[in-house]
């Protein structure tokens, strides 16, 4: 089993700037690639960003340019640098790591609340 714990959502204004962290109890050979996700009131979970274990990222297009996922290895750590926020990008954001098995596997963290607002 692996807990994900995220943590730096919280309220921001519009045009502004969040980090967040996805701190993982341990890394496992069947984890293939860290992502997030995020959901907003009455919306379907979507995929935000990923980052494989060589590397290679991914970005959603409605948030391409304004975002960068990077790890740690070392701290069994990703982060979500999150820059122009708008108010659309309001959700919950969760943390995912993607077993090789397929998304019935996945391990998901808690959430954390980002809100921007002025």
């Amino acid at each position: 089993q692996v807990q994900l714990v995220e943590s730096g959502g919280g309220l921001v204004q519009p045009g502004g700037s969040l980090r967040l962290s996805c701190a993982a109890s341990r890394m496992i050979g069947s984890i293939i690639a860290m992502g997030w996700y995020r959901q907003a009131p009455g919306k379907q979970r979507e995929l935000v960003a990923a980052i494989t274990n060589g590397g290679s990222t991914h970005y959603a297009d409605s948030m391409k340019g304004r975002l960068t996922i990077s790890r740690d290895n070392a701290k069994n750590t990703v982060y979500l640098q999150m820059n122009s926020l708008k108010p659309e990008d309001t959700a919950v954001y969760y943390c995912n790591a993607r077993h090789m098995g397929g998304p019935r596997f996945d391990f998901w963290g808690q959430g954390t609340q980002v809100t921007v607002s002025s």
